[in-house]
């Protein structure tokens, strides 16, 4: 079981920079991203990291994972990293014909966590770049396409639902609740709310014999965590801004009516 999980892994706080192509988020850890954008990476240039199975790249001097290593890295625990910061690429070739300007660019962005330029690059062919302090606790995730963000996470919301919401076996033991994937254009509705900064609240969760609802309060824009939760457990003594319903006779998500 992995400890530290920010508040218990209960609160998903997402805010998106559309403008900059950035997610800022909490309660998303790497395992749950690198297996909801698994179809997408092919290779990862580590910036900042503890790993030990990584190989060298003699032109920028870094380590990076190949795809056949990724879900090895997925299963370390990354939080006790402290900064762990990457980007994925396609070809080790690609590595080798980055500039030293672009190099600098690539060292910046894992040292400040913020980009110079639109970190994404035509040699790399990069659709991500993932920068933390501490995983899960605060993440920065650059998409070159958002329509990737929304992908995960249509993942993300049931795969921690399955965890929170586990069913008995008829042995009585607790295992996994596997829920389909939300339906991306749905999640894209709550564009608006992403924009100013949300909370999913997955202890405020009601649910009954015909379906499951997660209420959704717009909480603000947030680079300290402590902050965010703060007006979170302010917003939650109102009626929330959204909920997310899912149905369970139809197996099917939707927005609930307010």
């Amino acid at each position: 079981m992995r400890k530290n999980r920010p508040f218990n892994g209960d609160l998903l706080y997402v805010h998106l920079n559309e403008r900059d192509h950035y997610v800022l988020s909490c309660g998303i850890e790497f395992f749950e991203f690198a297996r909801s954008a698994a179809d997408s990476l092919s290779n990862i240039l580590l910036l900042k990291h503890q790993f030990e199975d990584g190989d060298f790249n003699r032109h920028t001097m870094l380590q990076y994972v190949p795809e056949d290593r990724i879900g090895k890295l997925a299963g370390d625990d990354v939080h006790d990293y402290g900064e762990f910061c990457w980007l994925d690429f396609e070809e080790v070739d690609g590595l080798n014909m980055l500039s030293g300007h672009q190099i600098a660019e690539l060292l910046y962005l894992g040292h400040i966590k913020h980009h110079l330029k639109l970190p994404f690059y035509n040699e790399l062919g990069n659709r991500f770049v993932y920068l933390t302090f501490e995983d899960g606790w605060l993440n920065k995730v650059y998409y070159r396409n958002l329509n990737d963000f929304f992908q995960v996470l249509s993942l993300v919301i049931p795969g921690k639902l399955g965890e929170l919401r586990p069913e008995k076996s008829l042995l009585g033991m607790r295992k996994k609740k596997l829920y389909p994937a939300i339906n991306k254009e749905l999640l894209q509705t709550l564009g608006g709310l992403l924009k100013e900064g949300a909370a999913f609240s997955f202890r405020d969760i009601r649910q009954n014999r015909m379906s499951i609802e997660i209420p959704i309060w717009t909480v603000g824009d947030f680079s300290n965590m402590d902050d965010m939760y703060d007006e979170y457990q302010q917003a939650q003594t109102s009626p929330c801004d959204a909920k997310l319903m899912f149905d369970k006779k139809t197996k099917e998500w939707s927005l609930a009516p307010q």
